[in-house]
């Protein structure tokens, strides 16, 4: 068996992939303090290294800079659920059309195996990180099969801030049955090459998800 080359990453990119994971999962809270001196001995890099990556995370909209009080991850006001949820809305709604009227059997199948790997996670109530896991997988898919880079890139930054309020609003007592619904008929109508139905049916489902986060309290978010 042919193996390939083990890629070396700069230590600034290894931290900044490990603070992304730590974000995104919800180990580390909206609004935590983060001081370069502890993440350096955490991570046994020099504090430059550290405040290389924090610069990089905050070009992303992860984390913040507060003058006189240093380093935190980003801490969302209801009018920033707002805006990022309704840009999610108009990239994926435009995604979902252009994935729709350019859909060859290749992309068609890989959309269907993204959207049943998710209705299967979800039908036997796996843990919350994998149906986290799989329902972005979807979502990047879709997006990824709108085959327009600019859109791609844009929706890199808003996904990573919309994986920061999921991480911290899935539970696993919630009921998965309505992830299966508000997703297949996405699905469907993209297979079905309906492209205003899929791009209507994407920009509901992203409305309705920042709807219900903004009806939890600031605190809980």
């Amino acid at each position: 068996m042919a193996l390939t080359a083990l890629k070396r990453q700069p230590a600034e990119q290894m931290a900044a992939d490990a603070l992304k994971e730590a974000i995104l999962t919800g180990a580390l809270k909206p609004g935590e303090r983060l001081t370069e001196i502890v993440l350096s001995e955490q991570f046994g890099v020099s504090r430059g290294t550290v405040r290389i990556a924090l610069h990089q995370l905050g070009s992303d909209g992860l984390v913040v800079l507060t003058p006189y009080t240093g380093w935190s991850v980003a801490n969302f006001e209801p009018r920033d659920i707002w805006e990022i949820y309704t840009l999610r809305g108009s990239l994926e709604s435009m995604a979902a059309r252009l994935a729709s009227e350019q859909l060859d059997t290749d992309g068609a199948a890989r959309l269907e195996r993204a959207g049943e790997e998710l209705f299967d996670a979800a039908r036997r109530n796996e843990n919350v990180a994998e149906i986290m896991r799989r329902d972005f997988a979807l979502h990047r898919c879709i997006v990824e099969l709108s085959k327009n880079g600019r859109l791609l890139n844009h929706y890199r930054m808003v996904e990573q801030q919309v994986r920061m309020f999921i991480s911290s609003t899935y539970t696993p007592r919630a009921d998965m049955s309505i992830v299966i619904e508000h997703h297949r008929p996405i699905v469907e109508a993209i297979l079905r090459r309906k492209p205003r139905l899929a791009a209507r049916l994407c920009e509901h489902h992203c409305t309705s998800e920042g709807e219900r986060i903004l009806k939890l309290a600031p605190g809980d978010i």
